[in-house]
C-alpha cells in the first residue's frame, strides 16, 4: 500500500510538471497528505504577514482584511479545495518555522527565494523583487545612459546606504564608478541625488514607483514600464510550504501558472495605489 501511495505521489506530481496549465485537477483522496488533511479539516490554514504589493493588511475595520496576488492565489486554492481560508499571523521570525510545525499549510507571506530556505520548504513563485536606479532626469550624465550598464563609469558617482541590501551589489556592479557609501536607513538616499553629491543611487522596484510619482525631477533605468520589468539584483518572490510534499506542491505550482496573468494585473494595481 505504501509503494502504491508513493507511486501516485510521483505520478500526479509529473502529471502537473507536463500538463497544460488549464482546469488543474485537484489530486485525488491518497496522492497528497496534505491535501487529504485540509479537506477533512475544512480548512486551509496560510501565514501572513502584510508586505505590499503582494500581501496588504487592510486595517480599517471594513471590507477584506487582506488583499493583493498572494491572498488571490490562497483564496483560489481554498476555492478548489472546496474550504474555508483562514489566516494565521506570523512574524519575521516564525513566518518559515510554522510549516515545520505544522501551524499553517502554506505560509503566503511574501518570501524571497533563497539557497539557506531551499533547505526546508520548497516556493510557489509568483513574482520577483529587484533593483532600479534613478538620478536627476536635468543630470546630463544620467540622462544620456540608455542602460544601467552605462552608469558602470569612472565619471559617475553611485551613492548608496552604508549595510543597506544594496552594498555588496553596488559594488559588484559598479567596479569602474566612483562609490559613495552614506550613513543612514530607508527606501533610499535621494538627498544624494538631489544635492547632486551622486549621479545614480540604487531602489527597490516597488518604492521606485510612489517615489518617482512624488519627485518628478527623477529619471529611472531601466527605463521600461517604469523599471517594473527590471532584472537588476532581481530575486525570486513566493509562498513557502514544507518538503516532502510532491503532489501537493505540483497542483499549487500549476494553478499558479493558471492565475498568472490575473495575478500580475493584481500586483501592478496595488504598485500603482502605494504612497
Amino acid at each position: 500500500m505504501k509503494t502504491f501511495v508513493h507511486c501516485a505521489t510521483a505520478l500526479f506530481a509529473l502529471a502537473f510538471a507536463t500538463a497544460p496549465y488549464a482546469d488543474v485537477p485537484v489530486p485525488g483522496s491518497g496522492a497528497s497528505s496534505r491535501i487529504d488533511a485540509i479537506k477533512k479539516a475544512g480548512v486551509l490554514r496560510v501565514g501572513v504577514l502584510a508586505n505590499a504589493p503582494w500581501l496588504v493588511e487592510n486595517t480599517s475595520g471594513t471590507g477584506e482584511a487582506w488583499s493583493g496576488p498572494a491572498w488571490t492565489l490562497a483564496q483560489e486554492y481554498a476555492k478548489r479545495l472546496g474550504v474555508k481560508l483562514e489566516a494565521v499571523a506570523v512574524s519575521h521570525e516564525t513566518k518559515v518555522p510554522v510549516l515545520a510545525s505544522n501551524q499553517v499549510d502554506i505560509s503566503v507571506t511574501p518570501l524571497a527565494e533563497t539557497p539557506e530556505r531551499l533547505k526546508v520548504v520548497d516556493f510557489i513563485i509568483y513574482s520577483n523583487t529587484s533593483v532600479c536606479m534613478f538620478g536627476l532626469a536635468s543630470n546630463p550624465k544620467f540622462a544620456q545612459a540608455k542602460s544601467v550598464d552605462d552608469l558602470n563609469r569612472p565619471d559617475i558617482t553611485v551613492a548608496y546606504y552604508t549595510g543597506g541590501g544594496e552594498e555588496g551589489w553596488v559594488k559588484e556592479r559598479f567596479p569602474k564608478a566612483q562609490l559613495r557609501g552614506v550613513a543612514g536607513s530607508g527606501t533610499a538616499p535621494v538627498e544624494e541625488v538631489m544635492a547632486k553629491r551622486a549621479d545614480a543611487v540604487p531602489i527597490n522596484r516597488v518604492p521606485w514607483v510612489a517615489m518617482g510619482r512624488k519627485l518628478t525631477t527623477l529619471a529611472v533605468l531601466p527605463k521600461d514600464n517604469n523599471c517594473q520589468n527590471s532584472t537588476e539584483k532581481a530575486a525570486p518572490v513566493g509562498m513557502a510550504v514544507d518538503k516532502n510534499q510532491p503532489a501537493f506542491v505540483a497542483w499549487a505550482r500549476a494553478v499558479e501558472k493558471e492565475l498568472e496573468g490575473k495575478l500580475k494585473t493584481d500586483e501592478a494595481r496595488v504598485v500603482d495605489t502605494m504612497k
